[in-house]
């Protein structure tokens, strides 16, 4: 697979732009007009023509504001049993190019609240029912105190970069986890204590055994499966010879920029990365 030497730049696809503001102070009902994002786990509730609904479906439960787009109220809440025509489910991951970005971002951040707000009911510490907070995204114990916020898993990539008897190349992984035949760039989450920077260097050093330098920062995706924030980089490399992590990493090898493997899906930075680092490369 070979990708073009330049592209041009593209407005960010994956932040919560489009018009939207999040708040938690919304009003006691819901309007007539207001957006419903309704989830089964991660699967978003969706007409025939993949529209939202147009108003609150029956059978739901844990209804949360999320805030407003351009004006227009913003809802969501689980269904508490099947979908019903004419609505059907559909996994999140695989809408992206289906449905229009702002939808695609916005579901991301609905299934996150929903999630969240459906996995602590009921405190870690006391098991007391908890209190949604009427100012911020929290929800309080009542008996012992403890406030749980959305929580967020920052996790690093790092696309490997080197030039081999004239040629530049990249190092891509392979997850056992990926679709057949499919190769990415090094990912780990970023540990309790440490650095995104260290956690760059740590992740490349565990997983495939080399040593990296020059580290560079690209840019970050909100990655809601099920609450990432993806932080990437582009490296150079400094050294060792490619050990890959069993049960972590399947394969790990350099690439030439134009005998590319297939690669993740555009819904991913970490497409968006490799297209970015094989265009800024001289040949």
């Amino acid at each position: 697979m070979s990708l073009p030497t330049s592209s041009p730049a593209l407005p960010d696809p994956f932040s919560n732009g489009h018009g939207f503001r999040a708040s938690v102070r919304g009003p006691a009902q819901a309007s007539p007009d207001a957006l419903w994002l309704i989830f089964s786990g991660d699967r978003l509730l969706l007409d025939g023509e993949l529209q939202t609904p147009s108003r609150q479906p029956e059978g739901t439960e844990g209804e949360v504001y999320l805030g407003d787009q351009e004006g227009r109220e913003v809802w969501a809440a689980r269904l508490s049993g099947p979908a019903s025509a004419p609505y059907t489910l559909h996994r999140l991951r695989t809408l992206h190019g289906q449905v229009p970005d702002a939808l695609w971002v916005l579901g991301g951040y609905a299934y996150q609240i929903v999630e969240w707000d459906r996995t602590h009911r009921y405190c870690g510490f006391c098991a007391t029912p908890t209190v949604a907070d009427a100012a911020e995204r929290v929800r309080r114990c009542p008996n012992c105190g403890l406030s749980v916020y959305p929580r967020l898993a920052p996790a690093v990539m790092v696309l490997l970069t080197r030039r081999h008897e004239g040629r530049p190349q990249v190092l891509l992984c392979r997850s056992p986890h990926f679709a057949l035949g499919m190769y990415s760039a090094n990912a780990g989450f970023v540990e309790p204590g440490e650095t995104v920077e260290h956690a760059a260097h740590r992740e490349m050093k565990e997983e495939t055994n080399l040593e990296i330098t020059n580290l560079r920062y690209f840019a970050s995706q909100p990655w809601p499966f099920p609450h990432s924030l993806m932080l990437a980089f582009s490296a150079e490399y400094a050294g060792g010879e490619i050990i890959a992590q069993p049960g972590e990493i399947e394969d790990a090898r350099w690439f030439d920029y134009d005998d590319l493997p297939t690669l993740p899906g555009r819904a991913s930075i970490a497409r968006r990365l490799i297209e970015a680092v094989v265009g800024e490369q001289p040949e």
